[in-house]
């Protein structure tokens, strides 16, 4: 690999690390949780920016997820959204989470892989705990 392309890989890493760390941060500090949401609001919406980031990602590593993780997102704003503002807060957050990666990646790398991997993870995690606390 030429000092170019390593170079450019490195930062490319970078920047995608640069924008999971620092973002959901961010996030968090600029939109206000209703004191009327759920006592899992917040998971909600990290599980919702995982699925853009998993939009994203799959394709992008040749997996091809049926349903997509588009429709999954679909699902559960139908599931999970009466109100438009929330609904719209849990649609930035999955956009986020999809951008996240789309400016960094333009082809499905070791670190992407890695990501991604984490990402399911951490979902299935959020998933298991919401509905194992709070499931009717």
């Amino acid at each position: 690999m030429s000092h170019r392309r390593l170079h450019l890989a490195a930062f490319r890493t970078f920047l995608v690390l640069a924008a999971v760390l620092v973002c959901p941060v961010q996030v968090v500090i600029a939109q206000e949780v209703s004191p009327d949401a759920p006592p899992y609001e917040q998971q909600l919406m990290r599980l919702s920016e995982i699925f853009g980031a998993l939009h994203f990602l799959r394709p992008l590593c040749k997996e091809n997820d049926v349903p997509s993780w588009r429709d999954q997102m679909e699902d559960f704003l139908d599931a999970e959204t009466l109100d438009e503002n929330r609904r719209r807060r849990f649609i930035e957050r999955f956009n986020q989470g999809y951008r996240g990666f789309s400016v960094a990646y333009r082809d499905c790398t070791d670190a992407a892989r890695l990501a991604m991997g984490q990402y399911l993870s951490e979902g299935e995690t959020i998933i298991t705990d919401v509905t194992s606390r709070y499931g009717r």
